[in-house]
């Protein structure tokens, strides 16, 4: 059966639903085609039920190792981690369930099955129509379109020779679904995911420890916040090692453990658990989508695409995860709104990855916006830095975690801020008001002017902001 549709979007994650909610805004026939389960990776394998793990290790440590400092005697505090997976589900559950309500307040055609696109053929003279595979068995659907959204997503990505197996080498798919925590943790990769597995399974109780191929983990952020990072981790007990490169040829497989090697400054070391935990980034999900029907380009993996997110094939566009750059849902759906108006010709400023949050919810917690102190100076840019600590920060002390800092650098010529890097308790939440100064070109005398509430975490971003100009008031 064939059907004829304004835009169809492919895949249903964060930005394909939002892509498609956007379009039915705009008086557009939409349709989605989705493979598995709408909300795609962020909602079922991904941001969602990653931080509701994190929040019942949060609490689990803070009733076993915490709740003396507040005058709270937990005693025989246990894990079940049933129930940990339980609430997981219950949340995931609960929000796909909104998003299939959403999908039906928009009158959106949701097909479930693979979708292809197709090349020219007697249902279109341009490539793009989406055949799609229904999951339920009936015959193939035919979506005849005028514009297509490709947000297939993507997929953890793994090193020759580390298999995933799910059971002893896992993905962070894989590490989602455990029904029971090992006892050790080998975790391949220090960047944002696996910084946030480490800190959710040590709070858990379970002994991990970091391999990251670079010379500091976190290394696309910035190098104070990397550093802290690594120190507070390891306070907690969590080993790190770095400027490692793993062996894969020495790997090897017990009953109950794992073994592999890793080139540390020339010299071998091997390292020993009950699990590995491969987190080295994540690939575009472009294989069998239908590319080699059209004149779409990819490069290195990913669809190329221009400011307006058009591929070579000007009626089919790209977004999210499937074209690279920052792999993160907001980012997403931020793409998926563009594309959707650019169709409907809206005009829209193009996207400055400069002033973009981003976040990473392990404990504590750290988050960034605009460019590092390093990038700044490599960019040419005379700077200037204010630092404060949350250990000067009231509400910091009543929360008992007073860890970490703001960072804010600004240019000594313009006055503009360039980049706000933060660590510490809650900071995911704080980001946003130096996302709004970014967008609106602020300097750091305007946060400063800003009255902050009193007690609030908040008040360590004007006291941040004083300090660039050395004139922070509690420090």
């Amino acid at each position: 059966m064939s059907r004829e549709y304004d835009v169809v979007i492919l895949g249903g994650g964060t930005g394909g639903y939002v892509a498609a909610i956007r379009s039915a805004q705009l008086g557009l026939k939409t349709a989605l085609v989705e493979k598995e389960m709408l909300g795609g990776t962020c909602l079922h394998k991904g941001c969602i039920p990653s931080k509701a793990l994190l929040k019942s290790a949060e609490v689990y440590d803070l009733a076993k190792n915490q709740a003396t400092q507040f005058g709270v005697d937990a005693k025989e505090v246990t894990l079940d981690f049933s129930r940990v997976q339980a609430r997981k589900e219950g949340i995931i559950k609960q929000l796909h369930q909104g998003v299939r309500g959403l999908m039906k307040k928009g009158k959106i055609d949701v097909f479930e099955g693979l979708g292809r696109m197709l090349g020219p053929s007697i249902f279109s003279p341009m490539p793009g129509t989406i055949s799609v595979e229904m999951n339920n068995g009936e015959e193939n659907e035919m979506l005849i379109l005028k514009h297509l959204i490709i947000a297939t997503g993507s997929s953890p990505r793994t090193l020759p020779g580390l298999e995933i197996d799910e059971q002893q080498i896992l993905s962070s798919d894989g590490a989602l679904s455990m029904t029971e925590l090992p006892t050790s943790m080998l975790i391949v990769g220090g960047g944002v995911i696996g910084i946030e597995w480490a800190s959710m399974l040590n709070d858990f109780g379970v002994e991990v420890t970091v391999v990251e191929y670079a010379d500091r983990i976190i290394p696309t952020e910035d190098l104070d916040i990397s550093k802290e990072m690594k120190k507070l981790l390891s306070k907690k007990g969590i080993t790190f090692v770095t400027g490692a490169k793993v062996l894969p040829e020495t790997l090897a497989k017990e009953e109950k453990s794992i073994t592999i090697a890793a080139e540390i400054k020339g010299e071998t070391k091997t390292f020993t658990a009950e699990k590995m935990l491969v987190s080295v980034g994540r690939t575009a999900n472009v294989d069998g989508i239908g590319i080699n029907n059209t004149e779409i380009e990819v490069d290195n993996g990913f669809i190329k695409t221009k400011p307006t997110f058009q591929t070579k094939e000007s009626h089919i566009y790209a977004i999210g995860d499937v074209i690279g750059g920052l792999q993160l849902a907001h980012v997403a759906s931020h793409e998926g709104i563009a594309a959707v108006e650019h169709i409907a010709g809206i005009e829209n400023e193009p996207m400055d990855a400069t002033k973009i949050s981003r976040c990473i919810y392990s404990s504590p917690e750290a988050s960034s916006v605009g460019i590092t102190e390093q990038q700044a100076k490599e960019q040419g840019y005379e700077i200037k830095v204010g630092k404060f600590p949350f250990m000067a920060i009231g509400k910091s002390l009543v929360n008992g975690n007073s860890d970490g800092f703001v960072k804010i650098i600004a240019d000594k010529k313009t006055e503009d801020i360039l980049g706000v890097h933060m660590i510490g308790a809650n900071v995911t939440e704080l980001i946003s008001e130096a996302g709004l100064a970014m967008v609106l070109d602020a300097t750091p005398w305007e946060i400063a002017s800003t009255i902050h509430p009193h007690p609030s975490l908040s008040e360590v971003m004007g006291e941040a902001a004083l300090a660039v100009e050395g004139q922070a008031i509690h420090m």
